[in-house]
């Protein structure tokens, strides 16, 4: 898929654990472990501003477009090396 999901990147820079992203946003854990995995298939105005807020970040910090097939797979490896 060319949207790139780098919830866990801003994650670690702001030092927030997904329990406590989960409490100040007001979404469950598994919701919120599946978009941090890329596996959603959408996600909700309000639930970005939420992330948005309590990461103190801009939606392009969590959502990125890459138009190259290879370039995803590629990003996708170099994630899957980061955890």
């Amino acid at each position: 898929m060319p949207i790139i999901v780098n919830l866990d990147v801003m994650m670690a820079k702001r030092k927030i654990s997904l329990n406590e992203l989960s409490e100040r946003v007001g979404l469950t854990l598994s919701n919120l472990s599946i978009l941090k995995t890329g596996k959603a298939k959408a996600i909700r105005f309000s639930t970005l501003e939420a992330i948005c807020r309590a990461l103190d970040c801009q939606p392009s910090d969590i959502l990125e477009y890459v138009n190259d097939e290879k370039k995803t797979m590629y990003y996708q490896m170099c994630r899957m090396r980061i955890r």
